[in-house]
């Protein structure tokens, strides 16, 4: 179990993201479209799957922002941007903002990729949601950078996660 903070305020997430240099867990999440996907599909790519609470707020939206323009340059490289959302709420917000170079899944159907990933909230006025994670994968599926965001209205470290699929 992590703790993290909203404004300051305690909370806590149902356990520890995957440790670097392990195999990341496969996942069932729901695209747009409402059909499933799953982590094997990306395999031969590097995946950096950024995590958050809620599209429909300032920072998760900044942070897929971010992501959108940082993907347009990088080679074999899938950006994962993953919440509760429901898919409508997500392929919204990318069409009204013009995002095309992120691929948007739900965790909404089952909740256990925030299970598996140890990154559900579970407590606080969150409770339920994703905390704001990345984690970068090789072509493989091996974990090679996590980051636990500590303050939730604070945006991930965008440099360290893209320096990661440098080395």
């Amino acid at each position: 179990m992590a703790t993290i903070t909203l404004k300051g305020n305690a909370v806590h997430t149902s356990g520890d993201l995957p440790a670097v240099g392990s195999q990341a867990p496969d996942f069932k999440l729901v695209k747009n479209d409402l059909s499933e996907s799953s982590l094997s599909e990306y395999k031969g790519s590097k995946v950096i799957l950024n995590i958050f609470p809620s599209i429909d707020t300032g920072t998760c939206a900044a942070s897929v922002r971010q992501f959108n323009k940082e993907a347009a340059e990088l080679d074999n490289t899938k950006v994962l941007c993953i919440s509760r959302d429901l898919p409508f709420a997500q392929a919204r917000f990318c069409g009204a903002e013009g995002i095309a170079n992120v691929i948007n899944l739900s965790d909404f159907r089952t909740g256990s990729f925030g299970k598996d990933y140890g990154l559900q909230i579970v407590d606080g006025p969150l409770n339920g949601l994703l905390s704001r994670s990345v984690v970068v994968l090789d072509e493989s599926g091996k974990v090679i950078y996590t980051e636990q965001v500590l303050e939730i209205v604070d945006e991930p470290n965008y440099k360290a996660a893209l320096e990661a699929l440098m080395s």
